[in-house]
Protein backbone atom coordinates (compact mmCIF):
# COMPACT_ATOMS: atom_id res chain seq x y z
CA UNK A 1 0.00 0.00 0.00
CA UNK A 2 1.36 3.45 -0.88
CA UNK A 3 1.52 6.49 1.72
CA UNK A 4 -1.47 8.35 -0.13
CA UNK A 5 -3.86 5.46 0.42
CA UNK A 6 -2.94 4.90 3.87
CA UNK A 7 -3.71 8.96 4.45
CA UNK A 8 -6.61 8.25 2.72
CA UNK A 9 -8.11 5.35 4.68
CA UNK A 10 -7.89 6.92 7.89
CA UNK A 11 -10.17 10.37 8.95
CA UNK A 12 -6.97 11.31 11.21
CA UNK A 13 -3.36 10.16 11.86
CA UNK A 14 -2.73 6.46 13.72
CA UNK A 15 -0.66 7.75 16.98
CA UNK A 16 0.49 5.95 20.38
CA UNK A 17 -2.26 7.13 21.65
CA UNK A 18 -4.88 5.92 19.70
CA UNK A 19 -3.11 2.91 19.47
CA UNK A 20 -3.14 2.03 23.14
CA UNK A 21 -6.76 3.29 23.65
CA UNK A 22 -8.08 1.03 20.80
CA UNK A 23 -5.95 -1.82 22.42
CA UNK A 24 -7.34 -0.95 25.95
CA UNK A 25 -10.89 -0.85 24.12
CA UNK A 26 -10.27 -4.56 22.50
CA UNK A 27 -9.43 -5.81 26.53
CA UNK A 28 -4.96 -5.79 26.41
CA UNK A 29 -4.73 -4.48 30.29
CA UNK A 30 -1.65 -4.25 32.18
CA UNK A 31 0.19 -6.80 33.43
CA UNK A 32 -0.82 -9.18 30.48
CA UNK A 33 1.25 -11.82 28.62
CA UNK A 34 0.91 -10.67 25.02
CA UNK A 35 2.31 -12.30 21.60
CA UNK A 36 2.13 -10.27 18.68
CA UNK A 37 1.23 -11.48 15.00
CA UNK A 38 1.20 -7.68 12.77
CA UNK A 39 0.91 -5.77 9.70
CA UNK A 40 1.62 -2.07 9.75
CA UNK A 41 0.26 -1.53 6.24
CA UNK A 42 -3.26 -2.56 7.83
CA UNK A 43 -3.37 0.23 10.72
CA UNK A 44 -3.77 3.08 7.66
CA UNK A 45 -1.17 6.04 8.65
CA UNK A 46 0.58 5.96 11.34
CA UNK A 47 2.24 8.98 13.02
CA UNK A 48 6.12 7.19 14.21
CA UNK A 49 5.58 4.14 11.66
CA UNK A 50 6.65 0.91 13.45
CA UNK A 51 8.20 2.40 16.09
CA UNK A 52 4.75 3.95 17.25
CA UNK A 53 3.38 0.81 17.39
CA UNK A 54 5.91 -0.85 19.18
CA UNK A 55 6.17 1.74 21.90
CA UNK A 56 2.19 1.74 21.83
CA UNK A 57 1.71 -1.91 22.61
CA UNK A 58 4.76 -1.68 25.19
CA UNK A 59 2.69 1.14 26.85
CA UNK A 60 -0.37 -1.15 26.64
CA UNK A 61 1.16 -3.97 28.45
CA UNK A 62 3.25 -2.00 30.65
CA UNK A 63 6.78 -3.22 32.73
CA UNK A 64 4.61 -5.46 34.50
CA UNK A 65 3.47 -7.21 31.35
CA UNK A 66 5.33 -9.21 28.86
CA UNK A 67 5.03 -8.55 24.80
CA UNK A 68 6.39 -11.51 23.08
CA UNK A 69 6.79 -11.12 19.30
CA UNK A 70 7.85 -14.15 16.97
CA UNK A 71 11.84 -13.41 15.06
CA UNK A 72 12.17 -15.78 13.05
CA UNK A 73 14.70 -16.19 10.09
CA UNK A 74 13.68 -18.49 7.67
CA UNK A 75 16.94 -17.65 6.01
CA UNK A 76 18.54 -20.66 7.66
CA UNK A 77 15.80 -23.26 6.96
CA UNK A 78 17.12 -25.96 4.76
CA UNK A 79 17.59 -24.07 0.94
CA UNK A 80 16.91 -27.61 -0.28
CA UNK A 81 13.19 -26.95 0.03
CA UNK A 82 12.83 -23.70 -0.68
CA UNK A 83 10.12 -22.59 -2.47
CA UNK A 84 9.02 -19.19 -2.61
CA UNK A 85 11.36 -18.99 -4.84
CA UNK A 86 13.16 -22.07 -4.96
CA UNK A 87 16.69 -22.19 -5.67
CA UNK A 88 18.84 -24.06 -7.69
CA UNK A 89 19.75 -27.49 -6.60
CA UNK A 90 23.75 -26.42 -7.48
CA UNK A 91 23.49 -23.28 -4.85
CA UNK A 92 22.20 -25.37 -1.72
CA UNK A 93 25.82 -26.30 -0.76
CA UNK A 94 27.36 -22.84 -1.29
CA UNK A 95 24.24 -21.21 1.12
CA UNK A 96 24.67 -23.65 3.53
CA UNK A 97 29.13 -23.46 3.57
CA UNK A 98 28.58 -19.63 3.09
CA UNK A 99 26.12 -17.99 5.00
CA UNK A 100 26.97 -16.26 8.66
CA UNK A 101 26.47 -17.48 12.12
CA UNK A 102 22.87 -16.95 13.46
CA UNK A 103 23.40 -14.33 16.61
CA UNK A 104 20.55 -13.76 18.33
CA UNK A 105 21.33 -9.76 18.89
CA UNK A 106 22.19 -8.95 15.25
CA UNK A 107 20.72 -11.59 12.94
CA UNK A 108 17.48 -9.37 11.26
CA UNK A 109 13.78 -11.56 11.12
CA UNK A 110 12.87 -12.45 8.12
CA UNK A 111 9.13 -12.47 6.61
CA UNK A 112 8.13 -10.98 10.04
CA UNK A 113 6.82 -7.73 9.56
CA UNK A 114 8.38 -4.55 9.90
CA UNK A 115 7.05 -3.85 13.48
CA UNK A 116 8.72 -6.86 14.89
CA UNK A 117 11.70 -6.46 13.19
CA UNK A 118 11.65 -3.14 14.77
CA UNK A 119 10.93 -4.63 17.99
CA UNK A 120 13.97 -6.93 18.04
CA UNK A 121 16.22 -4.01 17.47
CA UNK A 122 15.20 -2.13 21.02
CA UNK A 123 18.32 -2.16 23.32
CA UNK A 124 16.33 -4.15 26.13
CA UNK A 125 14.38 -6.57 24.18
CA UNK A 126 15.59 -10.22 24.60
CA UNK A 127 15.78 -12.76 21.80
CA UNK A 128 15.54 -16.64 22.04
CA UNK A 129 18.70 -18.58 20.61
CA UNK A 130 16.78 -20.70 18.02
CA UNK A 131 18.41 -19.89 14.75
CA UNK A 132 14.95 -20.30 12.56
CA UNK A 133 12.14 -19.82 15.03
CA UNK A 134 12.82 -17.25 17.78
CA UNK A 135 11.04 -14.77 19.78
CA UNK A 136 12.23 -11.59 20.90
CA UNK A 137 10.39 -10.39 24.38
CA UNK A 138 10.43 -7.75 26.28
CA UNK A 139 8.90 -6.74 29.68
CA UNK A 140 8.67 -8.80 33.37
CA UNK A 141 8.96 -12.25 32.52
CA UNK A 142 10.74 -11.65 28.98
CA UNK A 143 14.17 -13.41 29.87
CA UNK A 144 12.34 -16.20 31.11
CA UNK A 145 10.26 -16.74 28.14
CA UNK A 146 13.08 -16.51 25.73
CA UNK A 147 15.54 -18.48 28.18
CA UNK A 148 15.20 -22.27 27.23
CA UNK A 149 14.42 -22.55 23.86
CA UNK A 150 15.84 -25.62 22.55
CA UNK A 151 16.56 -26.68 19.20
CA UNK A 152 15.03 -29.59 18.48
CA UNK A 153 11.06 -29.35 18.12
CA UNK A 154 11.31 -25.50 17.91
CA UNK A 155 8.05 -24.39 18.25
CA UNK A 156 6.95 -27.13 20.58
CA UNK A 157 7.21 -28.12 24.86
CA UNK A 158 10.68 -26.45 25.36
CA UNK A 159 9.86 -22.63 23.38
CA UNK A 160 8.61 -19.49 23.85
CA UNK A 161 5.01 -20.72 22.75
CA UNK A 162 4.88 -22.59 25.53
CA UNK A 163 6.48 -20.45 27.84
CA UNK A 164 3.48 -17.55 26.74
CA UNK A 165 0.73 -20.81 27.00
CA UNK A 166 2.03 -21.09 30.98
CA UNK A 167 1.69 -17.64 31.46
CA UNK A 168 -2.11 -17.99 30.51
CA UNK A 169 -0.76 -15.54 27.74
CA UNK A 170 -3.41 -13.85 24.71
CA UNK A 171 -2.23 -13.56 21.14
CA UNK A 172 -2.76 -10.20 19.32
CA UNK A 173 -3.68 -10.36 15.86
CA UNK A 174 -3.13 -6.79 14.20
CA UNK A 175 -4.90 -6.86 11.35
CA UNK A 176 -2.84 -9.86 10.42
CA UNK A 177 -5.05 -13.77 9.87
CA UNK A 178 -5.18 -17.04 11.33
CA UNK A 179 -2.59 -17.91 8.84
CA UNK A 180 -0.16 -16.20 10.85
CA UNK A 181 -1.15 -17.43 14.42
CA UNK A 182 2.46 -19.52 15.28
CA UNK A 183 0.84 -20.60 18.44
CA UNK A 184 -1.59 -22.99 16.66
CA UNK A 185 1.84 -24.75 15.78
CA UNK A 186 2.58 -25.56 19.24
CA UNK A 187 -1.21 -27.49 19.00
CA UNK A 188 0.84 -29.31 16.25
CA UNK A 189 3.75 -30.76 18.35
CA UNK A 190 0.71 -31.91 20.85
CA UNK A 191 -1.60 -33.35 18.96
CA UNK A 192 -1.51 -36.72 18.03
CA UNK A 193 -1.58 -37.14 14.69
CA UNK A 194 1.06 -38.51 12.30
CA UNK A 195 3.90 -35.74 11.55
CA UNK A 196 6.91 -36.57 9.68
CA UNK A 197 10.53 -35.23 10.62
CA UNK A 198 13.65 -33.51 9.61
CA UNK A 199 16.72 -32.38 10.35
CA UNK A 200 18.28 -29.00 9.98
CA UNK A 201 22.14 -28.12 10.37
CA UNK A 202 22.93 -24.44 10.53
CA UNK A 203 26.06 -21.93 12.19
CA UNK A 204 25.82 -20.17 14.83
CA UNK A 205 27.72 -17.78 17.90
CA UNK A 206 28.49 -19.97 20.74
CA UNK A 207 30.99 -18.69 23.32
CA UNK A 208 32.14 -16.34 20.88
CA UNK A 209 32.98 -18.79 17.68
CA UNK A 210 31.22 -19.75 14.83
CA UNK A 211 29.72 -23.50 15.70
CA UNK A 212 27.50 -25.35 13.51
CA UNK A 213 24.16 -27.34 15.03
CA UNK A 214 21.66 -29.95 14.07
CA UNK A 215 18.65 -30.02 15.48
CA UNK A 216 15.40 -32.72 14.47
CA UNK A 217 11.84 -30.90 14.00
CA UNK A 218 8.44 -31.79 12.42
CA UNK A 219 7.23 -30.54 9.10
CA UNK A 220 5.02 -28.34 10.22
CA UNK A 221 1.82 -27.24 7.73
CA UNK A 222 -0.40 -23.72 8.03
CA UNK A 223 -3.29 -24.65 5.27
CA UNK A 224 -5.39 -25.47 7.40
CA UNK A 225 -4.95 -22.53 9.98
CA UNK A 226 -7.61 -19.93 8.74
CA UNK A 227 -10.32 -23.10 8.56
CA UNK A 228 -9.11 -23.79 11.99
CA UNK A 229 -9.12 -20.36 13.07
CA UNK A 230 -12.96 -19.92 11.63
CA UNK A 231 -14.09 -22.70 13.31
CA UNK A 232 -11.91 -21.56 16.64
CA UNK A 233 -13.87 -17.70 16.21
CA UNK A 234 -17.61 -20.24 15.70
CA UNK A 235 -17.34 -22.52 18.53
CA UNK A 236 -15.45 -20.13 21.64
CA UNK A 237 -16.67 -17.34 20.48
CA UNK A 238 -16.13 -16.31 24.72
CA UNK A 239 -12.55 -16.40 23.82
CA UNK A 240 -12.17 -14.29 20.96
CA UNK A 241 -12.59 -10.40 21.30
CA UNK A 242 -12.57 -8.51 18.21
CA UNK A 243 -12.23 -4.68 16.84
CA UNK A 244 -10.19 -1.88 15.39
CA UNK A 245 -6.65 -0.81 16.29
CA UNK A 246 -6.20 2.02 13.75
CA UNK A 247 -7.88 0.92 10.46
CA UNK A 248 -6.44 -2.78 11.37
CA UNK A 249 -8.99 -5.24 11.87
CA UNK A 250 -7.52 -7.04 15.07
CA UNK A 251 -8.06 -10.01 16.74
CA UNK A 252 -7.58 -10.66 20.70
CA UNK A 253 -7.47 -14.67 21.72
CA UNK A 254 -6.98 -16.77 24.94
CA UNK A 255 -3.80 -18.11 23.66
CA UNK A 256 -4.47 -21.35 25.88
CA UNK A 257 -8.02 -21.88 24.85
CA UNK A 258 -6.69 -21.27 21.19
CA UNK A 259 -4.30 -24.01 21.44
CA UNK A 260 -6.30 -26.53 23.63
CA UNK A 261 -8.88 -25.93 20.67
CA UNK A 262 -6.69 -26.57 18.33
CA UNK A 263 -5.28 -29.77 19.62
CA UNK A 264 -8.62 -31.37 19.45
CA UNK A 265 -9.60 -30.16 15.87
CA UNK A 266 -5.87 -31.32 14.83
CA UNK A 267 -6.74 -34.97 15.76
CA UNK A 268 -9.84 -35.04 13.52
CA UNK A 269 -9.18 -32.86 10.73
CA UNK A 270 -5.64 -34.11 10.33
Amino acid sequence: MGERAAVDRVEAPVTVSTIVDDLRELGVAPGDTLLVHSSLSALGWVCGDAQAVVDALREAVTEAGTLVMPAHTGQYTDPSVWSNPPVPDDWVETIEAERPPFRPESTPTRGMGVIAECFRAYPDVVRSQHPTTSFAAWGADADEVVADHHYDYGLGEHSPLASVYDRDGDVLMLGTDWGTNTSIHLAEYRAEFPKETHRNEVPVVADGDSVRVSYEDIRRDTSDFVSLGSDFEAERADAVETGRVGDAETVLVGQPELVDFAVEWFDTNR
